[in-house]
C-alpha cells in the first residue's frame, strides 16, 4: 500500500471516530436534544456545577424516599442526585425525549434510577406505577414560560399533588415567570438568582408546608 492510499483511508476513520465519539458525548446528546426540540430543553448549556450545589442545597438527603426530576437531559443533575440520595432510595427521570431516555440508560448503572419517557403532567401516575404514594422532592429545569398553553400550569397543579407535605419543588429557570405557573399550588416559595451559570438562572424552592396540629 502506498503512503497516498493509507492517508486517504486514514481521513475517513478518523472522521468516524470522530463522529462515533461525538454521538455519545453528552454535550453533544445535549446540543442535538436542544435543536431538536428548543421548546421542551430551554437551554443549549447544561447546568454549572455551582448552580447544582445551591439548588439541591436545601434537600434533606437522610430523609428521601423518592427524588423526581423533570427533563434530566443528559444527566447534569441526575449523578449528582444520585451522588447524594440514599442507598434505600430512588429517582424517577422523567423526559419526553426519547433520546435523552435512551442516553441516560445507557450511561448510568444505577438501580436507584428509574428512567420514565413520558409528560411532567404525568407525575401522579408515573410515581403510583412504581409503587410510590407521594415524592420527597421534584426537580426541574422545564422551561415553562415556553411550554405550550395550560401544560405549565397542570404541572405545577400536578406536582404539588405528588409532593409529600414538608416536601419541596425545585426549579431552576432563566425566566422569573416561572412563578406565576406554581406560586397558586404552594404555600411558600424562596427565591434566589445564581450568575455563575451560562445564563444566569433564577432558582425556586416552593414548599408544600407541613399539616400543623
Amino acid at each position: 500500500m502506498t503512503i497516498s492510499s493509507a492517508r486517504t483511508l486514514k481521513g475517513p476513520r478518523r472522521f468516524v471516530r470522530r463522529v462515533a465519539h461525538r454521538a455519545i458525548s453528552p454535550k453533544w446528546q445535549f446540543l442535538r436534544g436542544f435543536i431538536k426540540n428548543p421548546v421542551m430543553v430551554g437551554s443549549v448549556i447544561p447546568s454549572s456545577r455551582v448552580l447544582i450545589d445551591r439548588m439541591l442545597g436545601p434537600v434533606k438527603w437522610d430523609e428521601v424516599k423518592l427524588f423526581v426530576e423533570y427533563g434530566p437531559g443528559v444527566g447534569t443533575f441526575t449523578r449528582p442526585i444520585l451522588d447524594k440520595l440514599p442507598a434505600d432510595a430512588k429517582l424517577i427521570a422523567i423526559d419526553t425525549n426519547e433520546d435523552f431516555i435512551k442516553f441516560l440508560g445507557k450511561e448510568i448503572d444505577d438501580p436507584r434510577l428509574i428512567l420514565a419517557h413520558g409528560s411532567a403532567a404525568d407525575v401522579e401516575q408515573i410515581v403510583a406505577d412504581h409503587g410510590f404514594p407521594h415524592a420527597d422532592y421534584v426537580l426541574s429545569g422545564l422551561p415553562f414560560s415556553t411550554l405550550p398553553p395550560g401544560v405549565g400550569d397542570a404541572i405545577g397543579a400536578a406536582t404539588s399533588r405528588v409532593i409529600r407535605a414538608g416536601g419541596a419543588f425545585l426549579v431552576y429557570q432563566f425566566s422569573p415567570k416561572v412563578r406565576d405557573f406554581i406560586a397558586p399550588f404552594f404555600e411558600r416559595i424562596d427565591r434566589g438568582f445564581e450568575w455563575i451559570n451560562v445564563p444566569p438562572a433564577t432558582l425556586f424552592w416552593a414548599w408544600r408546608e407541613p399539616a400543623t396540629a
